[in-house]
């Protein structure tokens, strides 16, 4: 599989995930972002388990844990909690600012080099998400903004270190994928339950919303994207995140009827050539990293063979 291919199918995550903003404001019980994230994470997380019928082993339950309290226990929450004190646009635009983190991190943590092209479109996607937030519309809650910091910040450190430790052979990207889901979803279990509850009603318009997150935005998304980490250098992987603000901004403005200025416009265009630019920038011998193994890979525990 080709690079293009491979980036194509990677970038079907951020742009599933910019549909989480619309879907929280539209459908899901307001007041409950603690419990979006669980029904996000928790079921599917278990069923993919069950499905590939692999349980971590070792030093592979810690790390489980640890990249699922980053990817998703911390995340979820954060990011439920911006969606709905912020507009769509604005809570995904914050995004923006992670492929500045995925590059500090990555340069400190995984030792790669950083080449101009690639910090200025960093930089440039920084400032054109920016323009997005600071349009003349825009409702700069202080709590909404930390939030969405906090949540992207979280979810960086936790691809630098999926990047790191790679997966272990004989365990596929599903299975993956719900290790770190039904262990995000676990860790918010008992402090949804004690600190926020359940809503007082779900109709059947949240349940649709949670089932769409729940699938499209949590297990097929989390698959591809942990594939897509380990298959690419950092940095492109990262800057696929800029695809999220852009998909979220554009339904707000096309369904949800929020405002949408020329200064956006602008933004939106530096985004989209400073991803594009971005991944052209990527070295050819670097597009098709092998994934890093764990010398301990063969601890994958298999069930029911």
């Amino acid at each position: 599989m080709n690079r293009l291919t491979i980036l194509l199918i990677t970038a079907l995550a951020p742009i599933a995930w910019g549909t989480t903003y619309l879907v929280t404001t539209e459908l899901l019980p307001v007041g409950h972002p603690m419990f979006a994230g669980l029904l996000r994470s928790l079921p599917a997380g278990l069923i993919a388990v069950a499905v590939s019928r692999t349980l971590p082993r070792g030093g592979w339950w810690f790390k489980s844990f640890a990249l699922g309290a980053l990817n998703i226990g911390a995340f979820f929450p954060l990011l439920f909690l911006a969606a709905e004190r912020l507009p769509g646009g604005v809570a995904a635009a914050v995004a923006g600012v992670q492929p500045l983190i995925v590059l500090s991190l990555g340069t400190l943590v995984l030792k790669e080099r950083i080449r101009p092209m690639t910090a200025a479109a960093a930089v440039a996607g920084a400032g054109g998400v920016a323009l997005v937030v600071l349009g003349p519309a825009a409702r700069l809650d202080a709590l909404g903004i930390l939030a969405a910091l906090g949540g992207v910040t979280a979810t960086a450190l936790g691809m630098i270190l999926t990047k790191r430790w790679g997966r272990p052979v004989g365990v596929g990207p599903v299975g993956y994928a719900g290790w770190q889901l039904a262990a995000g979803g676990l860790l918010q279990l008992p402090l949804t339950l004690l600190v926020e509850g359940t809503p007082a009603s779900i109709d059947s318009g949240a349940v649709l919303g949670y089932l769409w997150l729940a699938t499209a935005g949590g297990i097929i998304a989390y698959t591809l994207w942990f594939r897509g980490i380990q298959k690419l250098p950092m940095i492109a992987s990262g800057l696929l995140a800029l695809l999220s603000p852009v998909v979220a901004t554009l339904l707000g403005t096309l369904v949800a009827g929020e405002s949408f200025t020329p200064i956006q416009a602008v933004g939106f265009a530096i985004a989209l050539l400073a991803l594009i630019g971005g991944q052209l920038s990527v070295r050819p011998a670097q597009n098709l990293q092998p994934p890093l193994v764990d010398p301990n890979a063969a601890t994958a525990l298999t069930v029911g063979r």
